[in-house]
């Protein structure tokens, strides 16, 4: 359909996952995407995947927390690709814990990653679309950020926290045209809850409206629609694809 047809879009922690799926939507329709990762042969193996479905795609490794590195990346990037047109912070780490149990390290690890990379790369990125004055910014929260959740305070302030810089972002870029949203992702079948046993699975989809727990093309679904003209006149907000399990 090419709703984004000759855009480049940067992905973070896009190898596998649900960045992996968001690549492939946004490949599909006809957008240039990178592949951004922290391990070489993880981004290889994902890249050549989209070129063998006749997708164009680029890699590169780098760390979110380190301003250097994306500095390097995103530099390379307009070198190679002449501009960057979308951003999507998928990046992002759990260390679960109770809070009388939590270690520092655990605290600081998820802060700087799912907080701290996102301002990394939201600034790095802000810095060549306005100039262009046209980008969306889309960055992955999650309904925990939304309704908290036992053994995930780190998660969780991190999440909401993303949801409110996102807001913020919104407001100081769109006087360039640069628009911010948010997607909050609910129970979404991944590697990580394909382990899960099939009880727990049944216990969290009975929690779930739609009773099923949803895939990640459905997060990528909305990611495509943020990044398109069909959201032109949307900034500064956070949608949930969770079957109704935080409807309000």
């Amino acid at each position: 359909m090419n709703r984004i047809k000759d855009r480049i879009a940067v992905i973070t922690g896009s190898a596998r996952g649900i960045g992996f799926s968001i690549a492939e939507s946004f490949a599909a329709e006809g957008a240039t995407v990178i592949i951004l990762d922290l391990f070489k042969e993880a981004v290889d193996e994902a890249v050549a995947k989209l070129i063998s479905q006749g997708y164009k795609a680029d890699g590169f490794t780098g760390n979110v927390t380190k301003p250097d590195d994306m500095e390097a990346v995103f530099n390379a990037v307009v070198e190679k690709h002449k501009t960057v047109d979308i951003l999507v912070n998928n990046a992002g780490i759990t260390k679960d814990n109770l809070i009388l149990r939590m270690k520092e390290e655990e605290w600081d690890a998820v802060i700087a990653v799912n907080l701290k990379g996102t301002f990394i790369c939201t600034q790095k990125a802000f810095k060549i679309m306005m100039k262009q004055r046209s980008g969306s910014i889309i960055n992955i929260a999650s309904v925990i950020g939304l309704m908290g959740n036992a053994g995930q305070a780190n998660y969780a302030a991190t999440k909401g926290g993303l949801i409110a810089f996102t807001k913020s972002c919104a407001k100081e870029f769109a006087s360039r045209n640069v628009r911010v949203n948010a997607v909050a992702p609910g129970f979404i079948q991944t590697e990580m809850t394909s382990s899960l046993p099939a009880e727990v699975v049944e216990s969290y989809a009975k929690a779930i409206p739609l009773g099923k727990m949803g895939l990640p093309e459905d997060v990528a679904k909305l990611c495509l629609f943020f990044a398109a003209d069909d959201s032109t006149y949307i900034t500064g907000q956070t949608l949930a694809v969770d079957g109704g399990l935080t409807m309000y």
